[in-house]
């Protein structure tokens, strides 16, 4: 059968299509750049082309101390093992060149005419186990060495200075994977946005910071990096350009006392890389913000560093962090589910530039921003008087309703008596 044409002709059926189209326009989304911190503090870079393996060799032990678990683990006990080994074929040696392995041998150290180097090591199995009681210091009674051989003093000490090698490295490497300076950072947190808002009349960026320990961070510091990719006037591309900017702290040593959650604070200025910044150029931006905050443990005396980072979709124009600090029964209480919160606060939308140039526009917008808040009020209580006044009239409605009518009572003899009830 042959299909049915339509009943709409295919020239309007076109024309609708391309209007539809060119009424929704086509956002691209903008590629989402690789993030060179990550939230957690992690360094997004891979390391390729290493042709110098051989410097990892040279500090052996910071290559321990960052390999993974298992890799060390496995690397300690086949450690040992080869130790054990090694020696054990030593002291067989030493036995076999005594003549300790002669079967001869055993009846005339029984009648006390031989003297063995080490008694009781008839084989390479019992070599082992001797091995194994010398480098771990545990002796069963049954094997023990004798002054017939000086080898066998040197093969001892030797054995004894390679064992304390061994145990003072596992040891050092395992003391410092526990107690290595990221353990630390875990409980060192930050807010998940950055804002920006006014304050004592600047353009500021702020971000939250924590510990949720109560032992503290000595000689705590925080430092804040631009890292974007820039173009010097040469030509040259710069794809990881870093820029310090200075952090608002009275303090002149930049040491903050992190007792309880602090909100820092950078004045955007002249010397900031966010003063040609604006509201609008923000999405646009292509940088990221990372926070360094460094200190000691006070605990273990050990440096610890806890970074992240802020990229453009991240830092809220115009929000505030809400307080967190509250005074309770004479004890200052944090509230840590408020830690990321923020509220919407008037602040102008031009760039810090901009307000220096007119210093007007903050108070326009501050001027806007009280009108506003005069208007939210004043709706709020006519609704409120609304609400009032209807819930009045509905209270009379109701009592009205409840009110009894008089009825009339006829008695037998004919009299009438009225009565309410």
């Amino acid at each position: 059968m042959l299909a049915r044409k339509s009943i709409i002709p295919e020239e309007y059926v076109l024309a609708r299509i391309a209007a539809e189209n060119l009424r929704k326009p086509r956002i691209r989304d903008r590629p989402r750049k690789a993030r060179f911190i990550a939230k957690n503090g992690a360094c997004n870079l891979a390391h390729k082309n290493i042709r110098e393996q051989g410097r990892f060799l040279q500090d052996i032990f910071t290559t321990l101390v960052d390999l993974k678990w298992r890799h060390t683990l496995v690397i300690f006990t086949m450690s040992f093992l080869c130790s054990w080994l090694l020696f054990a074929m030593m002291w067989w040696l030493v036995a076999f060149a005594h003549g300790d392995m002669d079967p001869s041998t055993e009846s005339a150290t029984n009648s006390t005419k031989w003297t063995p180097c080490v008694t009781c090591v008839r084989s390479f199995t019992s070599a082992f186990l001797f091995s194994i009681e010398v480098q771990v210091t545990i002796g069963f009674g049954g094997r023990m060495m004798t002054e017939e051989c000086p080898l066998a003093i040197t093969v001892l000490i030797l054995q004894n200075i390679v064992g304390l090698i061994i145990n003072a490295v596992m040891l050092g490497c395992i003391f410092m994977k526990t107690a290595q300076a990221h353990r630390r950072a875990e409980t060192l947190i930050f807010s998940r946005q950055a804002v920006i808002a006014v304050r004592n009349g600047k353009l500021c960026f702020m971000f939250r910071v924590g510990d949720l320990r109560k032992s503290m961070i000595i000689s705590a510091s925080v430092r804040i990096q631009v890292v974007r990719k820039t173009t010097t006037p040469e030509g040259e591309v710069i794809p990881i350009h870093q820029v310090d900017i200075p952090v608002d702290n009275p303090i002149e040593s930049n040491n903050i006392f992190l007792v309880a959650p602090l909100i820092i604070c950078h004045v955007i200025d002249k010397r900031s890389p966010l003063y040609d910044i604006s509201a609008a150029d923000l999405a646009l931006q292509d940088l990221e913000l990372i926070v360094i905050l460094e200190g000691v443990v006070e605990t273990t005396g050990i440096t610890t560093q806890a970074r992240t980072s802020y990229v453009a979709e991240e830092i809220l124009w115009g929000h505030r962090f809400v307080p967190i600090v509250t005074e309770e029964e004479g004890v200052y209480a944090v509230d840590y589910s408020k830690f990321g919160n923020t509220v919407k606060v008037a602040a102008p939308r031009c760039s810090a530039r901009e307000l220096d140039e007119k210093p007007s526009i903050l108070i326009q917008t501050l001027q806007k921003s009280e009108l506003s808040h005069q208007n939210s009020l004043r709706k709020r209580n006519s609704m409120r008087r609304n609400n009032s006044i209807r819930r009045s009239n509905s209270m009379r409605r109701t009592n009205s309703s409840l009110i009894v009518p008089k009825v009339q009572f006829i008695t037998p003899e004919g009299s009438q008596s009225a009565s309410e009830t």
